[in-house]
C-alpha cells in the first residue's frame, strides 16, 4: 500500500519525536536514577555518622544494653532504618544475624546493599569499623536503608517517561499530518490547475505568483515544458500544412495535366509531352519522400556509419564539379579556401555540400563569386559557403535549417526546392556530431556545418 505523501511525512514526525524524546527520556532516567542514589548514599553516611557518638560513649559492656535501647527506639521511629553492629565479642552486638552471603554482598566496608526475604528491593548499607576504646574491642558500624521508596518512584517516573514518550510520538504524528495537509495544498491547487490543462488550450499556463519558492520552482520546469511543448505542436501544425502544401503542388499538377491530357483525343507526341511532365512532379514527390525518410533516420539519432579519412577540400570539389553545369548557367564561379582531414560519410557530406550550394546559386547575382571556407577548430572541422547577395534578416537565421522554411512566405521558387534543404544540412551535421550555422552582415550571406574532427 503506497502512503501519501502527508502520511509519510506524519510518519517521519513521529519516528524523529519517538527517537528524540526516547534519547530525551534516558537521559532524563539515568540523571534521576543518580540523584536517588547520591541522596541514599548521603542519608546513610549522616545516619552513620548519628549513631556512632552512641557507640563510641559506651566502653564498658555493663552499658551496652543503653546503646541497643537507643538504636531499637530510632528503628521504631523510622522503619526504613536497620541497624548492624558486628563483633567478634558477643557482648557489642546489635541486630539479628547476616548470612554469610549477605556479609559477602555487603563487603568489607563503604557502601553495599542486602537483599531481605521481606523487602522487595535491596536494603542499601553503608557501614565503616569503629576502633576500640576501654572494654569494647573495634566493631563494625553498618547502616541501612530500605530503597523500595526510592525503586517505586524511579519506576513510576520511568512508566511516565515511557508514556510521555509514545503520546509525545503519537501528537506529533496527528500534529505533523494536519501540518503536512495544510502545507500540501498549494500542490492540491496545481494539481487542479493542471487537470484543467487541455490540448485546445496550450497558452494556459500555471500560476506561480503565491507559490513557495520550492513550488515555484516546480511550477516553473513546468510551465517551462509546456511552452516547449506548445512550440513543439505548433512546429508540428506548421510542418503538417507544409508537408500538405508541398505535396499539393505535383500533386495537383499530376491530376490537372493528367484530367486535360484525357479530355480529349491526343496524338503520340502530346502523350509523351504529358508524360514528362508528369514524370518530373513525380520525381519532385519522389524526392520529397526520400528527403523525409531520411530525415526521420536522423531524427532518431542515426550517426553516419561508413566514415572514412579523407581531404575536405577534395571533397567539395568533388560537389562543385557535380554542379558545374548549374554554374555556368548562373554565371557564377566558385572558390574553395583551406583544407582539411576528417572521418566522414562521403555520400552524406557532398550531399549536405551540394545543398549548401545550391541554396547560394539561387541567391547569388550574375558574376559573383561563391566562396567555400575549410577551416580546422579544436575538435571540429567548419565548412562554410558564403556568397553576396540580399541580407538575411537576423530573426530568420535561425529558423533557416527548419523544415519547409523559406525567408521569402510566397513560396517562390518552390517549383525548384521543397524547402528541405538546409533541414538536410542540419541532419548531416548531426550525423557527424556537429552543428550548423547561419551569418549574414554587409550583403554577405555564410552559411555552413562543422564535422567532428
Amino acid at each position: 500500500m503506497k502512503l501519501s505523501i502527508s502520511q509519510r511525512l506524519a510518519t517521519m514526525f513521529a519516528a524523529a519525536s519517538f527517537v528524540t524524546l526516547a534519547v530525551l527520556s534516558f537521559a532524563v532516567h539515568g540523571l534521576l536514577e543518580r540523584e536517588l542514589g547520591r541522596h541514599q548514599s548521603n542519608e546513610l553516611q549522616a545516619r552513620w555518622e548519628m549513631y556512632k557518638p552512641i557507640i563510641m560513649r559506651n566502653q564498658d559492656a555493663r552499658y551496652w544494653d543503653h546503646v541497643q535501647m537507643k538504636f531499637d527506639n530510632s528503628i521504631s521511629e523510622n522503619n526504613r532504618v536497620s541497624l548492624w553492629v558486628l563483633s567478634e565479642d558477643t557482648r557489642f552486638r546489635y541486630g539479628s544475624g547476616l548470612s554469610p552471603e549477605q556479609m559477602r554482598s555487603v563487603g568489607a566496608a563503604g557502601f553495599g546493599q542486602i537483599l531481605l526475604p521481606q523487602h522487595e528491593a535491596p536494603l542499601k548499607t553503608y557501614s565503616e569499623e569503629i576502633e576500640g576504646r576501654g572494654e569494647r574491642p573495634p566493631v563494625r558500624l553498618m547502616v541501612g536503608i530500605d530503597s523500595t521508596p526510592f525503586v517505586e518512584t524511579l519506576r513510576a517516573f520511568t512508566v511516565g517517561l515511557i508514556a510521555l514518550t509514545v503520546v509525545g510520538a503519537l501528537g506529533s504524528a496527528a500534529l505533523g499530518y494536519y501540518i503536512a495537509r495544510v502545507g500540501m495544498r498549494p500542490i492540491a491547487r496545481l494539481s487542479g490547475e493542471a487537470r484543467k490543462l487541455s490540448p485546445g488550450d496550450l497558452s494556459r499556463r500555471l500560476q506561480t505568483d503565491t507559490l513557495a519558492p520550492e513550488l515555484s520552482q516546480l511550477a516553473d520546469s513546468f510551465n517551462g515544458a509546456l511552452a516547449r511543448l506548445e512550440a513543439a505542436y505548433q512546429q508540428l501544425e506548421a510542418f503538417n500544412a507544409d508537408v500538405a502544401h508541398e505535396l499539393r503542388t505535383p500533386l495537383g499538377n499530376l491530376i490537372g495535366q493528367t484530367q486535360v491530357t484525357l479530355s480529349r483525343e491526343r496524338n503520340t507526341t502530346e502523350l509523351k509531352e504529358a508524360l514528362h511532365s508528369n514524370l518530373e512532379d513525380l520525381e519532385r514527390l519522389r524526392a520529397i519522400v526520400n528527403d523525409m525518410l531520411f530525415l526521420a533516420r536522423a531524427d532518431r539519432g542515426e550517426r553516419a556509419p561508413n566514415r572514412v579519412e579523407v581531404s575536405i577540400a577534395q571533397e567539395v570539389t568533388h560537389a562543385v564539379e557535380y554542379l558545374e553545369l548549374i554554374f555556368e548557367e548562373a554565371g557564377v564561379t566558385v572558390r574553395i579556401d583551406g583544407d582539411a582531414q576528417a572521418s566522414i560519410e562521403t555520400s552524406l557530406f557532398r550531399r549536405a555540400v551540394t545543398n549548401l550550394l545550391q541554396n547560394a546559386v539561387q541567391h547569388a547575382p550574375r558574376g559573383a563569386e561563391i566562396v567555400v571556407h575549410v577551416l580546422q577548430q579544436p575538435g571540429a572541422i567548419r565548412v562554410s559557403v558564403q556568397n553576396v547577395g540580399p541580407g538575411i534578416a537576423r530573426e530568420h537565421l535561425s529558423r533557416l535549417f527548419d523544415r519547409f522554411y523559406r525567408v521569402d512566405s510566397s513560396r517562390s521558387g518552390s517549383r525548384e526546392n521543397h524547402g528541405l534543404g538546409l533541414a538536410i544540412v542540419r541532419a548531416v551535421a548531426a550525423m557527424h556530431g556537429g552543428t550548423v550555422f547561419a551569418e549574414s552582415d554587409s550583403g554577405a550571406t555564410t552559411i555552413g556545418f562543422t564535422v567532428a574532427a
